[in-house]
């Protein structure tokens, strides 16, 4: 029989030095997870609720079945089937079915990484629910499959008033514990995309042009996202990952700096214009937003550049004092 995975503080320790922050975080999966318990980690998109889990498996070494959730998930998906052309040479035995992921991290002890669980179809939301409540399964023709010692289910789910997603029934809620994952700070989000811009220069041979990518401002610009009054869903920092990584890339081709206006401003539409989703009746599009919010971080007037309303009192003329 598989052995229970140890949670503990060793693997906390360990698991400090693969994610950025989330020490709060951590510690409440880590103690959910020892204490046998399921868990439901909501947040918006980017916050980090696979890489925690994904982390997690690995330095625990058990498995890690990943079910991407959608409406397309059917309990036949989730569960596995029999293949047919072995029921027509065998029949209905155990050896021809074919694990879906449930069965899988049922049968190995594993992680079972349910994600957006609140846009699956109901019909199989009910099998998970069932899962969480008696710890088997029962597969017509193939009978019951108990879980092994390690089995724990870990959904992630969006906001509910995100598009596509509903409610999940309070049979969820009552069954597993609850972690709201909100997004990082300045620095550690800071940090993230520092380590995807030294993986870039990592694996480039030939050393870059011009100037460190701009990681603490393109921070900022999308931190910024999350509060503008004409955005109703901001970028994550996969936003500032990409546009660091843009930026390079760019300036590359072009042979100037990373910090080149030009540079930054492409990088940006690039990155945040199909991220940022605007409130209902802006009449606005996404790429005037995003030229405001890259005006805001990144458009200092360059050298020689003269004041555009020199006359204005606000600018110290002394015309005007």
């Amino acid at each position: 029989m598989t052995p229970e995975p140890v949670f503990g503080r060793d693997l906390l320790a360990r698991l400090t030095t693969r994610v950025v922050g989330r020490r709060r975080e951590l510690e409440s999966v880590v103690a959910a997870l020892a204490a046998g318990r399921h868990l439901l980690l909501e947040g918006p998109p980017g916050t980090g609720k696979s890489t925690v889990l994904r982390a997690i498996a690995g330095e625990a070494e058990i498995g890690f079945e990943f079910v991407e959730g959608n409406a397309e998930l059917t309990p036949a998906r989730l569960v596995g089937t029999f293949d047919p052309a072995a029921v027509l040479a065998e029949g209905y035995v155990p050896d021809v079915f074919v694990d879906g992921p449930l069965v899988a991290a049922l049968r190995d002890g594993s992680l079972l990484y349910v994600e957006e669980i609140n846009r699956i179809p109901e019909e199989t939301l009910n099998v998970l629910i069932t899962v969480m409540s008696e710890g088997e399964l029962h597969v017509p023709r193939l009978g019951h499959v108990a879980a092994s010692p390690g089995f724990r289910l870990v959904a992630a789910m969006n906001p509910f008033d995100a598009v596509g997603t509903a409610r999940i029934a309070s049979a969820v809620y009552d069954r597993c514990c609850r972690l709201a994952m909100g997004y990082q700070c300045a620095a550690e989000e800071e940090a993230i995309v520092a380590a995807a811009a030294a993986a870039l220069a990592t694996a480039t041979p030939a050393p870059r042009p011009g100037a460190t990518p701009p990681v603490a401002a393109s921070v900022a610009m999308v931190r910024d996202s999350r509060d503008h009054p004409d955005v109703r869903t901001g970028s994550s920092v996969r936003g500032a990952i990409d546009h660091v990584l843009l930026c390079s890339e760019l300036a590359a081709l072009r042979g100037t700096g990373a910090e080149d206006r030009s540079v930054t401003l492409d990088a940006a539409q690039l990155a945040l214009s199909g991220r940022l989703r605007l409130r209902e009746g802006c009449t606005r599009p996404a790429e005037a937003v995003v030229e405001e919010l890259w005006q805001r971080h990144f458009s200092a007037p360059e050298p020689g550049d003269t004041d555009p309303n020199p006359g204005d009192p606000a600018a110290g003329d002394p015309g005007k004092a």
